[in-house]
């Protein structure tokens, strides 16, 4: 009687195996790749002035605490941009928010010059009652 050795599962598949496995490779490095992208640039604009400075007035402001409560952070991802050149910049992002007693979202509009930031906007808009909170310190207001 003669054995027959039968190929190895590579050996006999290796014709699919090879392609399939280089093109689900190259969609994984590129969706990696595209989300680290986005998780970094995500990270830099959370650690920008505009963005800190922003959660800091809304956790400071009295009428902000009183609609959405104490320990007021971030809620989900934010919208706009931040442009950075030469020391000069401008910003514009609407970030979402929570409390303990509801959302809102922060309006930041500002723009840097000689490195420091002055805003245009800067305001809550209370998610279940569409008011509006304004930030900036009101001595400045209709300068």
């Amino acid at each position: 009687m003669e054995t027959v050795q039968q190929k190895s599962w590579f050996a006999r598949n290796w014709p699919w195996v090879i392609p399939v496995g280089g093109c689900l490779t190259v969609i994984l490095l590129f969706v990696f790749g595209v989300g680290a992208a986005v998780f970094g640039v995500s990270k830099a604009l959370k650690n920008s002035t505009p963005y800190a400075h922003a959660i800091e007035l809304a956790n400071d402001h009295p009428d902000v605490i009183a609609a959405l409560g104490h320990d007021i952070e971030p809620d989900g991802m934010f919208k706009g941009n931040i442009s950075l050149k030469n020391g000069e910049g401008h910003a514009d992002l609407k970030i979402p928010v929570e409390g303990e007693k509801g959302k809102a979202t922060i309006v930041v509009k500002g723009d840097k010059y000689d490195g420091d930031w002055s805003y245009e906007e800067l305001y809550v808009i209370i998610k279940d009652t569409q008011e509006e909170i304004n930030l900036l310190d009101k001595s400045l207001e209709g300068i």
